[in-house]
């Protein structure tokens, strides 16, 4: 633990993807062992995730885009990293034609699963925006697929790279404040009503599969406790003009070791705040608590001594690069294939839950 003590060093996540971004742009290239020709399919996600590793990425091409509109596509084509990729209107027929070694799926929610299981079934690697489909029924027809499929299936869920988070994980696997017991998180966001595909059923699920993937992963990443119930409760509360997006949402789970993690997002951050989100991420243990939040940093309250902040955290890291070198690198992931479907499950069941209110197994 000889990265802690009582200076402060806060990070909002807004600072943590600038530095990320700075970092890609400044990093050390990453060398694969062959060319990677990579085709994205939307934009209405975490695209940002995949073009900003790119000058970290000598050996990897954007080689094509796919968007359902002709003014979606003109869009796409235009982002920075595109510039030689080859636009179609038609996902299938750009993977039946480009046959790239990976997709990256950042369409809306409700047009994900389509899209993830068109490129898992060809046998191309595919790391997708969450959730991965907006139905329990279609979640298992993606576990299906990929269990036989040669591609290796990616979720973008960045928090877990986060300087911030991984100081968090850092200070549970020390043994510094014991067996977690209970995980609290918050997501507060500006509404964003501009994002008139959000305000849609059809087109975002819910909140909870929207939102709740950043925070869900965080719990597992952070105690590596898996979940086996859930109970949610999430609702549009005064505000008409978000249509079908729930602007106020509350979870809690049931941990496997008895323990119990609990979840709040919202949509009424006001817009004179000084960033677009607030995140927050509180883990009691057995020994202690750690905690971060923007306004104090990283904190840390145990049995070993006293309160204290950490002043140096953890390099952040990109997901895509992670991605790419488990693959071709043959490194470990920081995200497995077994950790993005449990935490899909549990996702599933709180909305599962916020619809019947039941609590649901996970």
């Amino acid at each position: 633990m000889g990265h802690m003590n009582d200076l402060a060093r806060n990070w909002s996540r807004r600072q943590w993807f600038a530095s990320a971004i700075a970092t890609a742009a400044f990093a050390a290239p990453v060398a694969l062992p062959r060319k990677v020709r990579v085709a994205v399919i939307g934009q209405d996600g975490h695209l940002a995730e995949i073009l900003n590793p790119l000058p970290q990425l000598p050996d990897v091409e954007i080689v094509a885009c796919c968007d359902y509109t002709d003014a979606a596509l003109a869009s796409l084509a235009k982002k920075k990293g595109l510039e030689k990729a080859k636009p179609f209107l038609d996902q299938e027929k750009m993977l039946d034609e480009i046959k790239p070694d990976v997709v990256a799926v950042v369409n809306d929610d409700g047009a994900r699963a389509k899209a993830v299981l068109a490129t898992l079934q060809r046998g191309i690697h595919c790391i997708a925006e969450k959730p991965l489909a907006i139905t329990r029924t279609d979640l298992q027809k993606i576990k299906r697929v990929a269990k036989d499929s040669k591609g290796r299936l990616g979720m973008l869920v960045p928090l877990r790279y986060a300087a911030p988070f991984r100081a968090l994980k850092q200070v549970v696997d020390s043994g510094e404040i014991g067996e977690v017991l209970l995980l609290g998180g918050q997501k507060s966001y500006k509404r964003g009503a501009s994002s008139l595909w959000k305000n849609k059923r059809a087109s975002y699920g819910s909140t909870m599969l929207w939102i709740g993937p950043h925070l869900i992963d965080l719990f597992y990443f952070t105690s590596q406790q898996k979940f086996t119930e859930a109970f949610c409760w999430q609702a549009n509360v005064k505000d008409p003009s978000l249509g079908d997006r729930e602007n106020v949402v509350g979870a809690v789970f049931r941990l496997a070791n008895g323990g119990v993690a609990e979840l709040r997002m919202d949509y009424l951050r006001p817009d004179s705040a000084p960033t677009h989100e607030d995140d927050r991420l509180r883990i009691a243990g057995t020994k202690g608590i750690v905690e971060y939040t923007a306004a104090t940093g990283v904190t840390i309250l145990s049995e070993s001594g006293k309160p204290k902040r950490m002043e140096t955290l953890p390099p952040a890291g990109q997901i895509f690069v992670d991605y790419l070198e488990s693959i071709y690198n043959n490194k470990p992931a920081t995200l497995t294939q077994d950790e993005i479907f449990h935490v899909s499950d549990a996702i599933q069941a709180a909305e599962t839950s916020s619809r019947t209110g039941h609590p649901v197994k996970v």
